[in-house]
């Protein structure tokens, strides 16, 4: 225990250490975590991202003494990228760990901290085992990362894992199913002008009807039991806006207007109408709309023989999550599982930290799902 505790520790803290803020490059991070993988075969995924900033997703493959490649078993996933460091007052990238074990730092629960276990499960393993690591990138924005692995990644695809267990903070309670986002981009365009002159045209004014009609979708959400989903809570989808002039003066007529807006839903709600109402609202306001997509949301049924392993394993029923994971790219390659240690509640917040002592009660569990998952 002690020596897991300090190998966990040492491990946490260099990852936490690395600046892998999600508009940088990942290759440092990536070349640390390659550094712990000796045994495993090790493919490695570059890419651009869309501001042409270097990315590397890692697949790491042990096929277990006397199998070969195609032996199954289990794939643990994690992300290496993390949200900005938004609100921090103190080093982001300390990995400042307390007398009771708990190291903080931005990334130490989402995901890092449960990225080490994962190595290190993955490492303790008898060579019998056949254990895949699918280490990715770029999960706090695009999915790009995962998607690179399902498009792209031999290694993975010749592990043929059964069971993808993502490894993001759920305080070790299996998730078998969540949402998954539709990103709208929304433009209203104007004429810039010192705002006196009566010459320009501000492209606030075109985008206020429009976001008339989103509040209508957003409050339509919230009461229409069509668009909802009992096994979710909450049960309504979430419908977030965030809006941009662009850095315009107050005495400027402002150009352009953006409003952002991620919808996340789950499988069992029809996107198809806020699409629709969505497309219409910006045709009626002269607007124009992009959508970015991550994949199809993920859901195993409650009684699915991977979901109800994972159950009996840690002694906790299964749930659903608001939110996202790789999950949603993932699924292409193998069923998925969300279970890991930490809490999604400091997650994304300027105090987020992980007691190592849960990292260290994940390994086993990680093993023994491993084990009972090899053929």
């Amino acid at each position: 225990m002690t020596d897991t505790l300090a190998a966990l520790s040492a491990l946490t803290r260099d990852l936490v250490a690395i600046d892998s803020r999600s508009f940088v490059s990942n290759l440092p991070i990536a070349e640390r975590i390659e550094a712990e993988l000796t045994g495993f075969e090790v493919e490695r995924l570059d890419y651009l991202d869309a501001a042409g900033v270097a990315k590397r997703v890692l697949v790491a493959h042990r096929p277990g003494r006397g199998r070969g490649a195609d032996a199954g078993g289990i794939a643990f996933s994690g992300h290496m990228d993390t949200v900005p460091d938004t609100g921090w007052q103190e080093d982001p990238w300390s990995g400042r760990i307390d007398a009771d074990h708990t190291l903080h730092g931005l990334g130490s629960t989402d995901m890092k901290g449960p990225v080490a276990a994962a190595i290190l499960a993955a490492r303790a393993l008898p060579e019998s085992v056949p254990v895949t690591l699918l280490i990715t990138t770029d999960e706090e924005t695009t999915k790009a990362g995962a998607r690179r692995i399902v498009q792209h990644s031999v290694l993975a695809r010749a592990a043929k894992p059964r069971l993808i267990l993502v490894v993001e903070p759920t305080r070790m309670i299996p998730v078998r199913g969540h949402r998954s986002h539709i990103g709208f981009t929304c433009v209203a365009t104007g004429v810039q002008a010192h705002s006196s002159t009566g010459r320009g045209t501000n492209a606030n004014w075109a985008l206020i009807p429009f976001l008339v009609e989103m509040k209508a979708i957003f409050e339509r959400l919230r009461t229409d039991p069509a668009l909802q989903d009992p096994d979710y809570d909450p049960v309504f989808s979430d419908f977030n806006l965030v809006l941009d002039n662009h850095g315009a003066a107050v005495n400027v007529t402002v150009p352009t207007a953006t409003a952002r807006i991620k919808f996340r839903y789950s499988a069992k709600v029809d996107p198809t109408p806020v699409l629709t109402a969505v497309y219409d609202a910006a045709a009626r306001a002269g607007a124009a709309v992009t959508e970015a997509r991550e994949g199809t949301p993920p859901e195993l049924p409650a009684d699915h023989p991977l979901v109800t392993l994972c159950a009996e394993t840690v002694g906790v029923a299964p749930r659903t999550a608001p939110y996202g994971t790789d999950a949603s790219e993932l699924q292409a390659l193998a069923p998925c599982v969300v279970l890991g240690p930490g809490d999604i509640a400091v997650a994304h917040a300027p105090a987020e930290a992980v007691r190592v002592p849960d990292l260290v009660a994940a390994i086993p569990v990680f093993m023994r799902l491993a084990e009972r998952l090899a053929p």
